[in-house]
């Protein structure tokens, strides 16, 4: 099961046990319909994750009024879409073969069409299964191959068969909700013009109990590269795929991985549609991947083997290795002749700022770095700041710019330092902020200059070794937060958020890489905005601007937070960090409110994020 960043709860206590009696109570006294409600809540709470989703998966079951509405909306649909799903079958129990087929036929969408392929299968329970599902419905279609070809070849049989404008994947043991194709079709109704969609998905044991729901984000082509962050459940316009060539053979195993990765060369991101709601049900069964991903060894290197020929058909060039928790990690190829990189580090030259800057120019092995440090008139004419200085002298890839300006504005002298920098890129850095990895500034600059990406950020942990920042998410407590915040270091988080390379909405400026020219051309750090959440407002208009950010874990720095210039919201800070907020939620309320890289069904409590909304 994925490790999550989840909230602890206390033991059973005098409260939980009046909780309990409470509960128990309210079989013989009825309480009022809240009251009940918020009890219920706090004892899913005590319970765990499991049994929080298990209440979430009860509000979510459509009941009668909800079918009812969703008959209504199809019957008004001027043209609904024909989706074919495509089953491939081999030697499949019957018990979760059944189940799979009833899970189609009791779809609240009618418009479908089930398309069966049998790979040679010895099993003659299984063949007169299928056989008697397509007499009983004709919409069922079945392709029996005379001999085996594996997953690949026997799912493009059932391809064969299609001839709806959409094709879905469904696995012969794994169940669809009864509401799944509905929530497809309406999304095909809303965009007429998508080519891929996705939805989140859980697992279901041999009991029919789901649990390890994967709330995802939108189209993430970063995390493509770590794990198929598409997956279940999978529907490609049919063109598309037949313009692709239809799954691979070889690729057995990660064969929807490689499929994903294909059709997405061929479109456009904004073609690519994620449905933020459970609509696949991954069979957990002893042999399966669902219950663990070393069941399949071949399956890892299928999926290797399609990301580094994506990657080779984008000509970048990279390896995949093994990563944290099973996943991939891409090692991008060094460059032969590395760009100038001007470091930015506005600085009040304290004790750990001094100790930072000396690990920064000998801990980093960039060959081709300044860095500009941005102090204050008085604080660099302090003695211990002064006779730092005087010791620097002689580095020939430090300057130093100094400022007089009153009251502080992070924004500002972050700009006024980048106006002498000379790099094609500027890396904005704190002066608490020292270096883990030596070659951290290689893995942002190497980043940096992908095709559309405008800004990277690093991770970051605290002194204790837990995450500060593994990339911020909009939203989280009315504007922004980081992600995985006190996470142990080595974790994958959830789904592996805290591991791999992904494309976020933010990252913090705290050690953030960016071109010189996308910074100038965007008129840098809004001034506007000298406390707090100035990196949000600029990643925000990188977005804007149609460049991507992207994080990646495989730059590792510690992160003495807010040591320098105090917390932004500090007692003596406050009224400037709610300005700050309001600021922001004026300009960007509608973006803040709608993060696509972080699920519309989790916390957005800034303790319990990564947790299903309760």
């Amino acid at each position: 099961m994925a490790e999550r960043s989840l909230l602890l709860f206390p033991p059973p206590s005098g409260r939980w046990r009046l909780i309990d009696r409470l509960r128990r109570a309210a079989k013989s006294f009825p309480l009022a319909v809240k009251a009940k409600r918020r009890l219920d809540a706090l004892v899913a709470r005590r319970r765990g994750p499991d049994a929080r989703y298990a209440a979430w998966v009860a509000r979510q079951y459509p009941g009668p009024q909800e079918r009812a509405r969703i008959a209504a909306d199809v019957a008004a649909m001027t043209n609904p879409p024909l989706i074919s799903v495509l089953m491939p079958v081999y030697e499949t129990d019957p018990c979760w073969l059944g189940a799979a087929i009833g899970s189609i036929r009791a779809q609240l969408y009618p418009h479908w069409e089930l398309c069966l392929s049998d790979d040679a299968s010895t099993r003659a329970d299984v063949r007169a299964m299928l056989t008697a599902a397509a007499a009983e419905d004709g919409r069922i279609k079945l392709h029996l191959r005379a001999e085996r070809g594996h997953i690949s070849a026997n799912t493009n049989s059932a391809l064969a068969l299609a001839s709806g404008e959409f094709v879905a994947l469904l696995d012969a043991d794994d169940e669809l909700p009864p509401d799944a194709l509905y929530w497809i079709a309406r999304e095909i109704v809303a965009h007429p013009d998508v080519d891929m969609i996705f939805s989140d998905e859980d697992k279901i044991n041999a009991k029919g109990r789901r649990f390890d729901p994967h709330f995802k984000g939108d189209w993430n082509p970063s995390l493509m590269l770590g794990q198929n962050a598409f997956s279940h459940l999978g529907v490609f316009r049919r063109s598309l795929v037949a313009a692709s060539g239809g799954l691979r053979e070889g690729f057995e195993g990660s064969q929807d991985h490689d499929l994903a990765l294909r059709c997405a060369e061929l479109t456009e991101p904004a073609r690519i549609r994620h449905v933020p709601r459970v609509l696949y049900h991954w069979r957990a069964l002893p042999q399966s991947t669902a219950s663990s991903p070393a069941v399949k060894p071949y399956a890892w290197q299928a999926g290797r083997r399609a990301i580094l020929e994506h990657l080779a058909r984008q000509g970048i060039a990279a390896e995949v290795e093994p990563g944290v928790g099973g996943f991939y990690r891409v090692r991008y190829a060094r460059l032969a002749d590395w760009p100038l990189v001007s470091i930015i580090v506005p600085s009040r030259l304290g004790e750990v700022a001094r100790r930072s800057l000396d690990a920064l120019l000998a801990g980093s092995t960039y060959p081709h770095f300044e860095v500009i440090l941005a102090v204050g008139t008085g604080d660099a004419a302090r003695p211990e700041a002064a006779a730092y200085l005087a010791a620097l002298g002689g580095q020939r890839r430090l300057r130093v710019v100094t400022y007089e300006r009153a009251p502080f504005n992070y924004s500002w002298v972050n700009n006024h330092a980048a106006r002498q920098a000379r790099g094609d890129y500027l890396c904005f850095l704190n002066d608490d902020v020292t270096p883990i990895t030596p070659d951290w500034l290689e893995e942002m600059v190497l980043r940096a200059r992908l095709p559309g990406v405008g800004a990277v950020g690093a991770m970051l942990y605290y002194p204790d070794d837990t995450i500060q920042h593994a990339g911020v998410i909009l939203g989280i407590g009315g504007v922004a937060d980081h992600a995985h915040r006190h996470v142990r270091r080595g974790s994958p988080g959830y789904f592996g958020r805290a591991a791999l390379d992904q494309d976020l909405s933010c990252v913090t400026a705290a050690a953030m890489v960016m071109p010189r020219r996308l910074f100038e051309a965007l008129g840098g750090f809004d001034e506007a905005l000298p406390c707090a959440f100035n990196d949000v407002d600029l990643c925000l208009r990188i977005r804007r601007a149609g460049q991507r950010i992207l994080w990646t874990p495989q730059a590792e720095l510690y992160h003495h937070e807010s040591l320098t210039f105090g917390p932004h919201d500090s007692p003596e800070r406050t009224g400037q960090f709610l300005k700050d907020v309001a600021e922001m939620r004026r300009r960007w309320a509608t973006a803040l409110d709608a993060d696509p890289f972080y699920n519309p069904n989790l916390s957005r409590d800034m303790r319990r994020h990564w947790e299903v909304t309760g």
